[in-house]
């Protein structure tokens, strides 16, 4: 008897000892796992952001949706955008009026009104839009626009955020966007060169990639069952022809965005120019007939430069002008002549010089050049790349 109850003590000693190098083990191999794997400093931060982001979009949220974020979702919450920290709005696009109008009508209406609608089946709000043109147009200025004025929160998603090196671990991110998306809905998830991620599915894909495709693909139909959630996915792309078919299809709601004619040049650089001071010789007319082929990013870059040309005139005619007592240009009453003076061995402006039409020149002939070179301003502009 006596035998059997030490018998006994031993075996749940045993047990005991067993179980507590278990849980050792388990824990130092988690921890493990987390201390090798390069992400998980960058993953703590993304959780961290969301947190201050959520909180933004705290009164505006149900408190249950927030409070049930997994770390995946936590992880793609990072890339949020509030609506009111967006600066971008119709106002600060110009020459797509007819692109706009059409977005308001179609996308941003049925959505600030959904309850207006709820009893149509047809009149809703995409669930995928497609933005598609030359670089440089104004496509990711419309979706932020979009987002801004329809009141809907903001997932720039980057594509480099649903990889990682643990298998299946993509897949879950995949998911935890759109996951994400319906908890905080209304919700645009922003895909920029939308291309490089879905691309046409060919034989020589590495399987992770399919994988993560294809679960993409069936999230986002899965949207459509849920005939109440608000989720529109927005891509932009200059080669669509580079999407995949099923792609296509899942973004009926399809914008071109192309390059600007004389008169939407026109209204471009009376936008971007709104603020500067202008010299009575700039004629922004003829300044925008004779930049045709050229994108609006292109446009803002010839301001910017002809801006930069203004003050780089005048620094040099000073540089050049006899010096004396320590560095300051000999002028009469000790000062520098049209608002200028001098700090230290700085030029600096009482208000700053007006850009003049040859400042425009100068700077339209130094981009043409640098196209010229890189092959890029050629008469085949026109087209998607």
């Amino acid at each position: 008897m006596s035998g059997m109850n030490v018998t006994r003590n031993e075996v749940v000693q045993f047990v005991v000892r067993i179980s507590l190098v278990s849980l050792v083990t388990y824990y130092s191999a988690k921890w493990l796992m987390k201390n090798l794997d390069p992400t998980n400093k960058n993953k703590k931060k993304a959780i961290e952001h969301a947190e201050d982001i959520l909180r933004k979009l705290g009164p505006n949220i149900k408190k249950s949706a927030i409070q049930n974020l997994n770390d995946y979702e936590m992880v793609i919450a990072s890339h949020l955008v509030v609506p009111d920290n967006i600066s971008v709005s119709w106002d600060s696009i110009a020459g797509l009026d007819h692109v706009c109008q059409e977005i308001k009508e179609s996308l941003v209406f049925p959505v600030r009104h959904r309850d207006m609608f709820s009893g149509s089946d047809l009149y809703q709000a995409p669930k995928g839009v497609l933005l598609y043109g030359p670089p440089g147009c104004g496509k990711t200025l419309i979706a932020k626009a979009t987002a801004k004025e329809a009141g809907m929160r903001f997932i720039n998603l980057d594509v480099a955020m649903l990889t990682d090196k643990w298998y299946g671990e993509s897949q879950k991110l995949a998911s935890a966007v759109f996951s994400l998306a319906v908890k905080i809905q209304p919700c645009i998830i922003f895909i920029d060169e939308i291309d490089s991620f879905l691309r046409a599915r060919n034989s020589s894909d590495h399987e992770a990639t399919a994988m993560m495709k294809t679960q993409f693909m069936m999230l986002w139909d899965g949207l459509n069952t849920e005939s109440d959630s608000t989720v529109i996915v927005m891509g932009a792309t200059n080669r669509p022809q580079d999407l995949d078919k099923a792609i296509l299809r899942r973004m009926p709601a399809q914008f071109h965005i192309g390059l600007p004619n004389e008169d939407q040049r026109l209204n471009i650089l009376k936008l971007i120019l709104r603020r500067e001071e202008l010299a009575s010789d700039v004629s922004l007319p003829r300044l925008a007939s004779i930049t045709q082929g050229y994108s609006g990013s292109d446009l803002r870059e010839i301001c910017r430069t002809a801006s930069v040309y203004r003050f780089r005139k005048l620094m040099r005619e000073s540089s050049a002008q006899p010096v004396a007592n320590g560095g300051t240009p000999k002028v009469s009453n000790g000062t520098v002549p049209n608002g200028r003076r001098m700090e230290g061995d700085m030029l600096a402006f009482d208000e700053p010089p007006a850009i003049t039409m040859e400042d425009f020149d100068k700077s339209l002939r130094s981009m043409k050049h640098s196209k010229y070179t890189t092959g890029v301003l050629n008469d085949a502009r026109i087209d998607l790349d």
